[in-house]
């Protein structure tokens, strides 16, 4: 008898997303996107293990038509309504056994609509943009979609051949066929399935900072490639600062896609950051949000939440990194931003607690500039040497893991001899804006 609670996850803000019972190590997507008629077909192989005895389990899968389910090699009977891929297999699966899905499916992916408007696989004018945080990646392949369970990924896909086609991974291979063309990348480092990334469009490939350690480029609409190459031309200087600060880049190369359509935000996806044509105005007005995106690939994707209510530990370093990169660059310190932030909150209802938001107000400005606001309070309160020490170990102990806010507090006692639990508690815990410590930065 499986227990109660697969179709569920242990996430107390989207229960509904994710579920119980097994991991995911990995998946293999094999794809074919028609762009004209917005249709996709796919074969998705699971590999998994279990964490307890299995007679069903279930997946996340979107609005597609499945053509078959097979656990390992057996047909399995299914059923697939409201976001859930029930599964059950000709036998149970023990405790431990890891196992192999197959779905096929097919149909016309459409985002999934939620409290933040709809997410995932999106038609762009002419392409394809998927922006999955953080209920998305159900809109274009079956998954368990949980921040913390986290899986290497093999993504074949097969398009139109006027399409450049960029997934998040390393391209392993590209293979030209009758008026298509099949792209394969591969993704070895543990990754959630809301990190997992495609972008098809009449891109240009070109390189976004020539040397350095970590490969750059970028896909960019062929038109715009001279704004481009001004408004990005200090990005390897942002990559190399962000490597001095957090430690070396966690992955093997960073991919920046504009696409050639407006976005409200850039987003970020593994190794990958997704930007609109109206974040090129050739001033650098966004230049801020480059380093931001940048940032994530440490903050949110080597190192992930173990659930949504820490969301803080992604957007508030990210917040923190673009007054890094002020500061090293010449414009305003981190003590200015501080300062003005700190304004701007007491301007605002002191009503929401950053370790703990609530699922309505994780992507609320305050959580963004109130934690970054806490990183500096701690910085100011330890000094720059233990601060810097303290960030580079937190990515380093924690690389392609899962982390929480504990954890966090944990790790940062190790680097002051004075008790933190004071601070943490009024930065963190109580909705009240506490004054900024004026300790003098060591």
């Amino acid at each position: 008898m499986t227990p109660p609670g697969v179709d569920h996850s242990s996430d107390s803000y989207l229960p509904g997303h994710g579920n119980g019972g097994y991991r995911v190590l990995r998946y293999d997507l094999d794809l074919d996107y028609r762009v004209v008629s917005n249709r996709l077909a796919g074969k998705a192989t699971i590999t998994a293990q279990t964490v307890q005895g299995l007679s069903r389990f279930s997946l996340d899968l979107g609005q597609f038509r499945i053509q078959d389910v097979r656990v390992d090699g057996r047909r399995a009977t299914f059923t697939h309504r409201a976001g859930k891929l029930r599964v059950k297999p000709e036998k149970p699966i023990g405790y431990g056994a890891t196992f192999k899905v197959e779905v096929r499916y097919a149909g016309t992916p459409v985002p999934i609509s939620g409290r933040w408007g709809d997410i995932g696989w999106d038609e762009l004018t002419d392409g394809v943009l998927v922006a999955s945080q953080p209920i998305g990646a159900p809109s274009w392949f079956p998954c368990n979609d949980r921040p913390d369970d986290k899986a290497t990924f093999l993504v074949t896909l097969t398009a139109a051949t006027p399409y450049t086609v960029v997934v998040t991974g390393d391209l392993v291979s590209k293979r030209r066929g009758a008026g298509t063309t099949t792209w394969v990348f591969e993704r070895n480092e543990p990754t959630a399935p809301y990190l997992m990334s495609v972008q098809i469009g009449r891109y240009e490939l070109v390189d976004l900072a020539p040397g350095g350690g970590v490969r750059q480029r970028a896909a960019i609409p062929p038109r715009l490639r001279p704004v481009f190459r001004h408004d990005f031309g200090r990005h390897g200087e942002i990559m190399s600062a962000c490597e001095r600060l957090f430690g070396p880049y966690p992955f093997r190369e960073y991919v920046v896609v504009v696409a050639d359509d407006d976005l409200d935000d850039p987003v970020e996806a593994q190794g990958m950051a997704v930007f609109g044509r109206n974040h090129l105005d050739g001033r650098r007005t966004h230049e801020r949000l480059v380093a931001h995106e940048l940032a994530h690939q440490w903050f949110g994707n080597s190192l992930t939440v173990a659930d949504w209510r820490h969301i803080w530990l992604n957007e508030g370093f990210a917040t923190y990194a673009e007054w890094l990169w002020s500061s090293v660059s010449g414009g305003p310190s981190a003590d200015i931003h501080a300062a003005r932030w700190h304004i701007w909150l007491l301007a605002h209802p002191a009503t929401v607690s950053i370790a703990d938001p609530g699922v309505d107000r994780m992507f609320d400005p305050l959580v963004y500039k109130r934690g970054a606001l806490t990183l500096h309070a701690l910085r100011t309160t330890i000094g720059d040497a233990a601060f810097f020490a303290l960030l580079r170990s937190w990515v380093a102990e924690n690389q392609h893991r899962t982390v929480t806010t504990d954890q966090f507090r944990r790790h940062a006692q190790r680097f002051s001899a004075a008790p933190l639990d004071d601070l943490f508690t009024a930065w963190l815990d109580r909705p009240a804006l506490p004054p900024l410590p004026r300790t003098p930065m060591g």
